[in-house]
C-alpha cells in the first residue's frame, strides 16, 4: 500500500501576467523543488490555488506536474470538489495521468455533518481505486473531520491517511492515537512539523517549502537521523516567515515571497493577489535572516 511520508510541497501554480497557467515556469519551479530534496510534489493544494481554477485548467496543471516530476518523487493531486459527484468525476478523470495519490479536501462552503463527511469520502473511496489522502482544513472549509469519522473511514484500504491543517495539535494527536495503526498523518501546519513527527506522524505538506525547500526538508531529514536538536533548530527558523504569512492571505504571501526570491511563478489569481508594500518590506527583512 502507498505510504504518504516525507516533506511534500503543495507546489504553487505558476501563472503569467494575465493570470493564465504558465507550464514552462511551473516545470522549472518543480525541478528546483525536487533538486532541493523535497519528497513529493502536490499540485492543486491550497498553496496551488485549487479554488481558483476550473476543471479543465486543473486537469492541465496536474498533467504538467506529472510530466515535470517524471517519476522522481510521488505526485499527490488535489481533486476534492464541493460535491461528491464532481469529486468522483474529476478524480476518475485524473486517475490515468499517472499520479500516485489523490488529496481530497472535505466538502467546503456547505455546512455538513460528520455523517455527511463520512458518506462523501466513502463514496469517493468506493468509486476511485487509488490511494486517497484526506485533507482537513476547517478554517477554510468550515468543517472539521472528526477523528471518529476518520477511524470509520479507515475501513477503506485505499484511504491511507490525512493531512491535518487545523493548526490544533490535539486534533492531530487524536488522528494518530485513536484511529488506525496504518494511518499516515501529515502535518499541514508548518509550525507543527517536528511535533507531528515525534508523535508518530509520517511527514508534512509544507507551504513554506515553496520558499525555503532545503530548510523544511532538513526538519524531516534530521528527525529521521535521530538528531532532534538540529530538527528543532530548523523548525524554529521558520517562525519569522510564518509571522509575515499572517499579514495577508497566507498562500498569496507565499507566492509573493517566491517571486521576491527570483522564481517566476507570477501573480496569484485575484482577488487574493498580494501586493501590499508592508508585506514586501517584511519579507525582505525575513530574507536577511536566512
Amino acid at each position: 500500500m502507498f505510504e504518504a511520508k516525507g516533506l511534500i510541497t503543495p507546489v504553487l501554480t505558476a501563472l503569467d501576467e494575465n493570470e493564465k497557467f504558465n507550464p514552462t515556469a511551473y516545470k522549472d519551479f518543480i525541478n528546483m523543488l525536487i533538486e532541493a530534496g523535497v519528497h513529493g510534489i502536490f499540485p492543486l493544494g491550497t498553496n496551488g490555488e485549487f479554488y481558483a481554477f476550473n476543471n479543465d485548467e486543473k486537469y492541465e496543471i496536474i498533467k504538467t506536474a506529472v510530466e515535470a516530476v517524471n517519476g522522481r518523487v510521488p505526485v499527490y493531486a488535489g481533486t476534492g470538489c464541493v460535491t461528491t459527484k464532481e469529486t468522483i468525476e474529476f478524480s476518475l478523470k485524473v486517475k490515468d495521468l499517472g499520479v500516485d495519490c489523490l488529496s481530497v479536501i472535505s466538502p467546503y462552503f456547505v455546512s455538513v455533518s460528520q455523517d455527511d463527511i463520512y458518506n462523501h469520502f466513502s463514496a469517493v473511496a468506493k468509486a476511485v481505486d487509488m490511494p486517497i489522502l484526506l485533507y482537513n482544513i476547517p478554517a477554510r472549509t468550515g468543517n472539521n473531520i472528526d477523528f471518529k469519522t476518520v477511524k470509520k473511514l479507515m475501513e477503506f484500504e485505499n484511504i491511507i491517511g490525512i493531512k491535518d491543517s487545523s493548526g490544533n495539535f490535539d486534533n492531530t494527536l487524536k488522528y494518530i492515537e485513536n484511529t488506525n495503526s496504518r494511518i499516515n498523518v501529515l502535518a499541514g501546519s508548518d509550525s507543527l512539523i517536528l511535533w507531528t513527527l515525534m508523535a508518530g506522524g509520517t511527514g508534512a505538506i509544507s507551504g513554506c517549502s515553496n520558499v525555503f525547500p532545503e530548510l523544511m526538508v532538513s526538519i524531516y531529514n534530521y528527525f529521521i537521523k535521530g538528531d532532534i536538536e538540529k530538527a528543532n533548530e530548523a523548525q524554529k527558523k521558520i517562525r519569522p516567515f510564518r509571522n509575515v504569512m499572517q499579514m495577508g492571505n497566507p498562500n498569496s504571501v507565499v507566492k509573493l515571497a517566491v517571486n521576491l526570491r527570483g522564481f517566476n511563478v507570477g501573480p496569484a489569481r485575484r482577488p487574493s493577489n498580494c501586493t501590499d508594500p508592508k508585506i514586501i518590506e517584511a519579507l525582505k527583512e525575513v530574507f536577511k535572516q536566512y
